[in-house]
């Protein structure tokens, strides 16, 4: 907590002013967590591999997953706790919306790491019961609309909704908005866990995506550039930038180590804190659809396994060969890190794409 506890200090030593600005912050929060992760790594992974917290390959997956047994899985702990430590160390604790986004984020997080202690140490494979895991998303994320909604940016923007390339609101929702913010909340939540299924592929791809919201943050929360970039100014956002960049930079550490072959997976202690953080990021800076365009990986593979179901209860036929839509193109012929780096490419120009649609005038 520098922030709160150095920048009093400030009128007798003026270089502590520094600790006020946002970017410096937000450079060094990311750099904290990513030194803590890649110091401490290596001795988190050998403690899951000493508990067996380890992973099961599924028996109809592509053949060359089947190597990836026992690798261990929970490295969501890393990012997590190295992105807890850093914003403990340079947040501003004074910002609801920050304490809110780091509240949810623990809160998911602990909700994937029961999952994923029930999977790997009580050999349950399906984990927590799937309506109850996503009944407790719902609630976490209600918790979260609701903050939103009553403690708004502004006190006219509560249930307005923006989309990309027009600079007015589309439509006021009113109360209708809180289970609008829910499902996108939980669905992207859910949406990198389907996508956390190659080695580096969700971790890359969130990293991509958590850049772009920390710049659209610090945007959203500065008025003149608001003003000139004709986006939704939002009173809370620019803070929001530590948090995403403290997160960011324990997601570049934790590629160190799931890069392919990963010595460690995420699980979904990872994946489903990472997808809340930017399902949440997305509801708080009115980015809800300015999500689809630059987490379009993620809007893909989800989409994918809700039209392979639907195929096959409906014609009992499936429309690709095994999904999440990564897995289709393994089965295809190419090779896993074909998949993850030309993902990686649609991913930054999704995001390229995203950041085009700022109103410049």
């Amino acid at each position: 907590m520098f922030y709160h506890f150095i920048l009093p200090l400030k009128e007798h030593l003026s270089f502590l002013r520094l600790f006020q600005y946002i970017t410096f912050r937000s450079a060094y929060a990311s750099l904290t967590a990513l030194v803590i992760v890649l110091v401490f790594g290596a001795l988190v992974i050998r403690w899951l591999k000493k508990l067996k917290f380890r992973e099961e390959i599924r028996a109809l997956g592509p053949e060359t997953h089947k190597t990836k047994a026992g690798t261990p899985t929970m490295g969501g702990i890393l990012i997590l706790g190295a992105a807890v430590i850093s914003v403990a160390l340079w947040g501003n604790f004074g910002n609801l919306y920050f304490v809110t986004l780091l509240a949810a984020t623990i809160a998911l997080g602990a909700l994937g790491f029961a999952d994923d202690y029930i999977k790997a140490v009580k050999k349950r494979k399906d984990g927590i019961h799937p309506k109850g895991k996503l009944l407790i998303q719902f609630l976490i994320a209600l918790a979260v609309s609701l903050v939103i909604y009553n403690f708004p940016s502004n006190a006219d923007e509560a249930g307005t909704l923006y989309i990309p390339f027009i600079n007015e609101p589309i439509i006021d929702m009113g109360w209708l908005w809180v289970p609008f913010a829910m499902i996108v909340i939980v669905g992207y939540s859910n949406a990198v866990n389907l996508t956390d299924g190659l080695d580096g592929l969700a971790a890359g791809t969130s990293a991509i995506v958590i850049l772009v919201l920390g710049v659209m943050s610090y945007l959203s929360g500065h008025i003149k550039i608001t003003e000139y970039l004709g986006i939704p100014y939002i009173v809370h956002g620019a803070e929001l930038t530590v948090f995403l960049s403290a997160i960011g930079g324990a997601i570049l550490g934790f590629m160190w180590f799931n890069s392919n072959p990963a010595s460690v997976f995420m699980g979904d202690t990872g994946s489903l804190s990472i997808g809340g953080v930017i399902g949440i990021v997305g509801v708080m800076t009115k980015k809800e659809f300015f999500l689809v365009i630059v987490g379009g990986i993620f809007v893909i593979e989800a989409l994918s396994v809700i039209i392979q179901v639907a195929s096959y209860k409906i014609r009992k036929k499936r429309v690709f060969k095994m999904a999440p839509i990564h897995h289709h193109f393994e089965l295809s012929g190419w090779s896993e890190q074909k998949v993850v780096v030309r993902f990686w490419i649609v991913g930054i120009i999704l995001a390229i794409l995203g950041l085009s649609s700022l109103k410049i005038l």
